[in-house]
């Protein structure tokens, strides 16, 4: 079984010295190389890039440079994508996000995780987990997502959270760790 293979059933796999996934990685940093590097108004080829990167996209969708990504063909967006500056997706596994999100600057979405066995960690081993998110989400400002989460539609991220848990559709959830604080009305502004 490849490195690839086994990451892709979520079993601990070589993420540090497989020459496969070093490959994907490399590829990967060589395009975002250029998709940070283009000017504000290279709305095109931005785009062009992105689609080449991701694995999948809507067709309307912007990604504030600088943006991260460990291989971008495990990322899937839907229609109407927005994320600020400095959003880092680490797609060791699939992050599926779908229509309608919006993401606030410094935004992370982790699928990797390391074991807790220091031997095994030192030999450059990990697991990925896969992340979703629904339609219409907000994830705020600073917000980690860790591996393995589902976020529901409708749902909204306070700033500075950390999801480590699912979280259901049509709620705020905000804290460390995040946690559900209420339930959003539909037509709710959030206007005081």
């Amino acid at each position: 079984m490849t490195e690839k293979e086994k990451c892709r059933l979520g079993l601990l796999y070589d993420a540090n010295y497989d020459t496969e996934i070093l490959a994907d990685r490399e590829k990967a940093k060589e395009l975002l190389y250029d998709y940070n590097r283009l000017r504000p108004s290279q709305q095109t080829e931005k785009a062009e890039l992105l689609k080449l990167l991701l694995g999948k996209t809507g067709d309307s969708l912007i990604i504030e440079p600088p943006f991260a990504c460990d291989y971008g063909y495990n990322i899937e967006v839907g229609e109407n994508f927005y994320a600020n500056v400095n959003l880092v997706i680490l797609d060791g596994a699939k992050v599926c996000i779908g229509d309608n999100a919006f993401i606030a600057p410094n935004v992370g979405i982790y699928t990797a995780g390391h074991p807790l066995d220091v031997e095994q960690r030192n030999r450059g081993l990990e697991y990925a987990r896969p992340v979703t998110i629904g339609h219409n989400v907000w994830i705020g400002a600073g917000v980690s997502v860790l591996p393995g989460v589902t976020i529901g539609d409708n749902a909204v991220i306070g700033a500075g959270s950390v999801v480590t848990k699912d979280i259901p559709s049509n709620v705020l959830a905000v804290g460390n760790p995040c946690r559900v604080i209420k339930e959003i009305k539909q037509g709710e502004s959030g206007c005081q």
